[in-house]
């Protein structure tokens, strides 16, 4: 059963207090995404940026930085006020700001910041307690940033299209799955011989949710919260897949074959991207923040954006790993041509790059900073009832396979934590004959 958070405790500030019955203008640190998309839309052009901004404070100068933002008449929301750390964005009210006090880093309205003496979008320097302002970025299931973002206008479509189709198979892409017991992408992690189980370890999987009915699931204990404005329940079907191919388990009923990777891990649903698809910075890293918060050893991210690397990320990697624990993310599936895409391109956070089943990179995935690659193309694993089953192809689904099998190594030792569990799934990769751009240090191995 899913846990709800509670709701928030009194503010930490008199100028503070969340209240979701004020409004909110588009650049509001409560705005949905659907209203941040509008706005961007009406702005025109191909930008990536929502029209918000990300704060990173300096090395233990959070507190004054805090207090800076406030000295700017900024209300200040605070992710500590809510349950577990799952702030409700859409609850934030007439807040200016929210902080993700884990990792070090406020989501600042575009209105409130234009209002400041703060100057949006640059280094802070001398004795500010801030290190950047860097705007806020759409991110996407997959990447698909700028084709989405310029075809908001027919995104019902869009929405209706993601909701009633699936990837077709090609013909004989299932015969391994009948013959073998297992999906391919396990058998090439050498997942069915590990003895591991993933027990006692937290995997986060920060997508659109999950089929919290579905009946492989069944037993299974989830908690969760969702960081958009909907409900966890999964309506676009990405996010059930991964979690499916993370931790689905080892013995499906029926003639089902294998397709789940740390079968008794404790499921943290996180629900960053909008049952479209979409999202923004803001939510991605309110999700990282609740993770940490919640001492998940492995944070498994199948999400991106166009966006050069932003400090706000890098810090989100840098505290999980100095916590002990692990964030993992797709690299993106715009093809060799392009670059890693955020947050997989944060040199704290270890990008998955995606292997067709002769162990070949994916034509689509991105290249360039790549730590590892895993099984991408025509995945077999869970998707939301009815149809419960199907396949799916992009560094997305490479990502959940490496977020399995860290799961199964985390579990042979509490030494092989964050930096140490990163170390051992690089020096265990199966290396292959493929530069390093586009695999990284090859193939993830299980335990």
């Amino acid at each position: 059963m899913a846990k709800k958070p509670t709701p928030p405790r009194a503010s930490r500030s008199a100028t503070a207090a969340p209240t979701s019955a004020a409004p909110m203008t588009p650049m509001s640190a409560g705005s949905s995404i659907d209203a941040l998309l509008l706005a961007a839309q009406e702005r025109g052009g191909d930008s990536l940026e929502t029209g918000r901004y990300l704060v990173t404070f300096k090395e233990g100068a959070m507190d004054d930085g805090v207090k800076a933002l406030r000295g700017q008449a900024m209300r200040m929301a605070d992710a500590r006020d809510f349950g577990g750390q799952a702030v409700e964005m859409d609850a934030l009210g007439d807040a200016d700001a929210v902080l993700f006090p884990e990792i070090n880093v406020a989501l600042v309205g575009g209105d409130a910041l234009g209002a400041s003496a703060f100057s949006a979008s640059s280094e802070q320097g001398g004795s500010s307690p801030l290190q950047v302002i860097e705007p806020e970025y759409f991110v996407f299931a997959d990447g698909a940033s700028g084709d989405y973002l310029r075809g908001f206008l027919s995104a019902a479509e869009a929405i209706a299209r993601d909701l009633g189709e699936l990837p077709v198979r090609p013909d004989g892409a299932d015969t391994d799955v009948q013959v073998l017991g297992n999906t391919w992408g396990l058998n090439a992690c050498r997942v069915p011989a590990s003895l591991r189980t993933g027990q006692g370890i937290n995997v986060a999987v920060l997508d659109t949710g999950m089929d919290l009915g579905h009946p492989d699931f069944a037993g299974r204990a989830f908690v969760s919260a969702s960081f958009v404005g909907q409900p966890v329940q999964d309506l676009h079907s990405h996010g059930t897949h991964c979690i499916g191919t993370a931790c689905g388990p080892q013995a499906p009923a029926g003639n089902t074959p294998r397709y789940g990777v740390a079968f008794r891990s404790t499921i943290y649903v996180g629900k960053v991207l909008s049952n479209s698809g979409s999202s923004v910075g803001g939510s991605v890293l309110a999700g990282m923040n609740w993770a940490i918060a919640n001492n998940c050893q492995v944070i498994s991210m199948s999400l991106g954006g166009a966006s050069p690397v932003q400090a706000a990320y890098t810090n989100a990697g840098a505290a999980a790993l100095q916590r002990g624990l692990l964030i993992v993310a797709a690299a993106g599936n715009a093809g060799p041509a392009s670059p890693t895409l955020a947050p997989a391109n944060s040199p704290t956070i270890m990008a998955v790059a995606s292997l067709d089943n002769n162990l070949a990179p994916s034509a689509f995935s991105c290249a360039g900073k790549i730590e590892i690659a895993a099984p991408g193309r025509d995945i077999y694993s869970s998707v939301p009832r009815p149809t419960r089953y199907g396949f799916k192809s992009g560094t997305s689904m490479a990502t959940p396979h490496l977020a399995g099998c860290a799961a199964l190594w985390a579990q042979t030792s509490p030494g092989l934590r964050g930096q140490a569990l990163w170390n051992r799934l690089l020096a265990t990769a199966r290396a292959l004959p493929h530069p390093a751009s586009r695999v990284g240090r090859g193939l993830v191995q299980a335990p």
